[in-house]
């Protein structure tokens, strides 16, 4: 209102309505998703991707090292599962229900089963007596986690979605139905199109997983399709990217809003 140059960042494939109503006051809008021009004025956009760690997402060579990190079989297909620093209910849930499974295949989990859900998790993995799976309420070393994944669970958050397409990981997608107009569905959804990622539902969650999860894993040429294809959807280096665009703001002395 007070017209001084600004710019927007829009993280998720379905705008929020704070930045449609800034939209046409601001000089540029950072979007890490096609398709924003249904939301946004086409001329303002800049295709920027979402900024997150390098640290996480630079698993490059660091195979070996994760399955050390963490006391892992590198032979043995890995499964990732993340719910975020909380956790997700409905996959941690669907997890216990399909440990004896994924047991039976001899697959290996890496659960990070969030602060709120530790305890039970932890005593869960015990009773399984396997060196298959290990428990974290958060991992540090994101990293090592993703470098030993064949196939990541997770929410379809913003910065999850970065995450997992700067590794180029097949991923197995479960929207939280508990978000704003439903955006983590559409960030799915937006992947799932283009043949980049599979969705689960959180209402099929604990009936459907294990087979979705066994399709995938059971099918090499899928995976690698998931990985090519979700690699194509991103952007790298995009916390420099918005730098630049607000650069060229500050140094534009021709334009005011």
């Amino acid at each position: 209102m007070m017209r001084i140059p600004s710019l927007i960042q829009e993280q998720n494939s379905f705008a929020g309505i704070t930045n449609k109503l800034l939209s046409s006051r601001v000089r540029s809008i950072c979007v890490a998703y096609e398709g924003m021009e249904k939301f946004f004025p086409k001329s303002k956009i800049v295709m920027t991707g979402n900024p997150v760690r390098e640290e996480t997402t630079n698993v490059k060579g660091k195979r070996v090292e994760a399955f050390k990190f963490f006391s892992l079989n590198p032979d043995k297909k890995t499964i990732l599962v993340t719910g975020g620093s909380l956790g997700a209910r409905t996959i941690n849930e669907s997890i216990e229900i399909i440990i004896p499974e994924l047991l039976k295949n001899d697959y290996q989990l890496i659960w990070q089963t969030g602060r709120l859900y530790a305890e039970r998790a932890k005593g869960f993995v015990a009773l399984t007596n396997s060196k298959n799976i290990v428990a974290f309420d958060f991992i540090n070393r994101m990293d090592y986690a993703y470098a030993a994944a064949d196939v990541v669970i997770s929410r379809a958050g913003a910065s999850s979605v970065s995450e997992i397409a700067l590794v180029a990981k097949p991923a197995i997608l479960v929207p939280s139905p508990n978000v704003a107009e439903d955006h983590q569905t559409k960030n799915a959804m937006s992947l799932v199109e283009k043949n980049a990622a599979v969705l689960v539902t959180d209402d099929e969650c604990r009936n459907n997983l294990m087979n979705v999860v066994l399709q995938v894993l059971n099918d090499e040429q899928r995976q690698q399709m998931l990985k090519s294809n979700i690699a194509k959807l991103s952007v790298r280096d995009s916390a420099s990217r918005i730098v630049d665009e607000v650069y060229k703001i500050v140094t534009d002395k021709s334009k005011t809003n």
